[in-house]
């Protein structure tokens, strides 16, 4: 089955609900008072789907691929960033 539009990529959905996951978590207590990890996680996140659309709308399977890998390095980024607010305890273990 081909995929025409981005919005049908299982990738992409659950990358949203990581996104609204992530902006549960940092809207929390003293999470949302560290304005730069607030921010930096979340910018980290919304990378994670952006990179995923933009490389499908390339049309270009080496591309999307290349996209790909940019969005897994992302992730790589929000988790590093969530082992932060768990050092400094912003989230529970």
């Amino acid at each position: 089955m081909k995929i025409l539009k981005f919005e049908d990529l299982e990738i992409w959905q659950l990358s949203l609900k990581i996104t609204k996951y992530i902006y549960g978590l940092t809207s929390k207590k003293e999470f949302s008072k560290d304005f730069e990890l607030k921010n930096q996680v979340r910018s980290s996140v919304i990378s994670i789907s952006s990179n995923i659309v933009e490389g499908f709308e390339k049309n270009n399977n080496n591309e999307f691929i290349r996209f790909l890998k940019i969005s897994k390095g992302s992730c790589g980024e929000v988790r590093n960033q969530l082992y932060i607010a768990l050092t400094v305890q912003y989230i529970p273990n």
